[in-house]
């Protein structure tokens, strides 16, 4: 709907004419307007009801309180105010009496009154757990012009003030905003959506953050905070680590010097938490980078209670028996800095270095020293630390691909954990380029035996398409796109989504329109945490390959989870696609 730039004064008809009807409806320039006549006073609102647009010239008005008949939500006739926060406010409009004849006057539509309003009913939909509110807000907001940017802000907002610490929902609206650049606009809309209703979800019941402060007038050094923060993190004291984290913030550490800290302190302990703390502290500086690292005060803090509370593989069975995989990645980390030494040297002779894919197969062994020994020779021929994480990646995601199909279904989170940790180290590697430091470095290692420990679940492997044929797949580019959503619709259909999507690339069809078909998978469910993870770190890793034999394995491997996931009640899709025909003025209440 276009409004016009100035005021619009509308004729609506003599004060006896509106007195007689009760109640008028005119067509205003871009909304209907009702205009009621109720103890002895004149009021006009737009005629749609907020909350699902149905006409509010059929409801009731009673001592001041217009009532919609639908789902009785009641406003303040006199300027539109809701006394439901569900149903939002509903416009209301000057009237003007000249003589005995009554005008209303509309305003153009502002952007910039648009985005407040709504920018505010997006706080309040996500502090009450109003998911209709939140994409009503997300809609509008994403077609007042504004940046996408402002909503992540405002989620980061909400979920660092009543959080002690990082949750989930911070983690999925991160993985989004990732993805928004890459999808066309109603799919940008709907990861928003889904990324600040989890973030919403999380917050309810929550009080306001303790805030603490850091060590103020510290001289500490940077080097002695790192030393700190690790000591703190390893004996477990959630108000020390906190501190130093905000005193390196205080005294303007730089964000690479903050990665350093953080990453250090968080890879003391291999694989913490089945790689989610890594994963944390990588979306939440991947966060900062999408609202700005004057946020870093309030987001970062909100990971020390991971920090201090994660156990590392140290403490797991399966990473001491019947290898002890913790002490050989150990004596590894002993070595690391004179095998990145000999690296650079290498480079710096302009000698080639170790082919990624080629370090990729070498670290699916079934011997943890062979994998080890791997390493040590790509980084000794002069692999750059981000392409020792890039081969990492490729590892992790061919287990995913090749996943056996007798495995429980609940035994996908395992493979998902390692592939999303080993992302998350590779994006972290990204920030330090080629001289990322070694305690960062040997994160690479970690990934590297969390992969051999996953090496039980390709028993039997699962071929990869291309092993298994696919004559009778279609060939156009639509035609399987449509097809990818309709087989997900079919519960345990993912070995034949891998195919589609391996089809489809291998035709050499457009990749964008095919990403954005994966993530719709994904944003008309009801997905859970690993989902959005899956989808998110296949996607960005799919991206570091192209469509290559490597690239096109990473997006079976991130199809063949999305599908085995697949369907769900599909709630969230139904209020998304409300908000959707209620912003386009579809009538609603005609199919009700």
């Amino acid at each position: 709907m276009v409004g016009t730039n100035t005021t619009t004064r509308l004729r609506i008809g003599t004060i006896e004419e509106v007195r007689q009807k009760g109640v008028l409806v005119v067509a205003g320039p871009y909304c209907p307007i009702a205009v009621f006549y109720h103890e002895g006073r004149i009021f006009a609102v737009d005629n749609r009801c907020p909350h699902m647009g149905f006409p509010l010239h059929k409801g009731t008005v009673q001592d001041g309180i217009l009532t919609c008949p639908w789902h009785h939500a009641r406003f303040d006739l006199s300027c539109g105010g809701t006394f439901d926060l569900w149903a939002d406010d509903v416009p209301a409009f000057p009237v003007e009496v000249e003589g005995d004849e009554v005008f209303v006057l509309v305003p153009p539509l502002d952007s910039q009154s648009v985005r407040s309003h709504w920018q505010r009913r997006l706080r309040e939909g996500m502090e009450h757990g109003l998911d209709l509110v939140i994409a009503k807000a997300v809609i509008h907001l994403w077609h007042a012009g504004g940046n996408f940017r402002d909503l992540v802000r405002i989620g980061a907002e909400l979920g660092t003030r009543y959080r002690n610490s990082w949750a989930s929902g911070m983690t999925i609206l991160t993985a989004m905003a990732n993805l928004v650049p890459l999808l066309p606009p109603e799919e940008a809309m709907r990861a928003l959506f889904h990324g600040l209703s989890h973030v919403a979800g999380d917050i309810q019941g929550q009080v306001p953050r303790r805030e603490r402060q850091p060590l103020e007038g510290s001289t500490a050094s940077l080097a002695q905070l790192k030393r700190w923060l690790r000591h703190w993190t390893l004996v477990r004291h959630r108000d020390g680590a906190e501190r130093c984290l905000l005193t390196a913030l205080a005294n303007k550490a730089s964000p690479s010097e903050i990665a350093d800290l953080l990453f250090t302190a968080a890879t003391d302990r291999p694989f913490a938490d089945g790689g989610h703390l890594v994963d944390f502290c990588n979306k939440a500086m991947e966060m900062l980078d999408w609202v700005g690292w004057e946020w870093a005060g309030e987001v970062l803090p909100t990971l020390t209670t991971q920090l201090i509370s994660s156990r590392g593989g140290e403490e797991s069975s399966a990473w001491r028996y019947p290898v002890d995989l913790v002490t050989m990645v150990r004596e590894a980390e002993e070595r690391l800095p004179e095998w990145l030494h000999e690296g650079r040297k290498r480079r710096a002779e302009g000698r080639p270095s170790m082919p990624v894919p080629q370090l990729s197969h070498a670290l699916l062994s079934d011997e943890p020293d062979s994998i080890l020994q791997a390493l040590a020779e790509a980084t000794c021929s002069g692999m750059l630390p981000t392409d020792l994480s890039k081969a990492l990646c490729y590892a992790a995601a061919l287990r995913i691909a090749r996943f056996g199909q007798s495995n429980e279904l609940g035994d996908w989170v395992t493979v998902l954990h390692t592939f999303s940790y080993c992302n998350a180290v590779h994006q972290t590697l990204k920030r330090f380029g080629s001289d990322a430091p070694k305690e960062v470095v040997r994160a690479v290692w970690h990934g590297a035996m969390a992969v051999y420990l996953d090496r039980f679940l390709n028993i039997p492997p699962e071929p990869l398409p291309e092993e298994k044929g696919s004559d009778d797949l279609p060939t156009e580019a639509q035609e399987l796109r449509q097809a990818i959503l309709a087989t997900c619709d079919v519960t345990g259909q993912d070995v034949t989504v891998a195919a589609l999507t391996n089809r489809y690339l291998q035709q050499g069809h457009p990749v964008a329109p095919l990403l954005a078909t994966l993530a719709h998978c994904v944003l008309r469910e009801d997905a859970d945490f690993h989902t959005y993870q899956m989808l998110e770190a296949g996607v960005r890793q799919f991206l570091e390959w192209g469509n290559s034999p490597e690239g096109r394995h990473i997006l079976v491997a991130t199809a063949r989870y999305i599908a085995a996931h697949a369907p769900t009640q599909r709630a969230t899709e139904q209020t998304f696609r409300i908000a959707w025909r209620l912003h386009r003025g579809e009538a609603l209440y005609e199919e009700a």
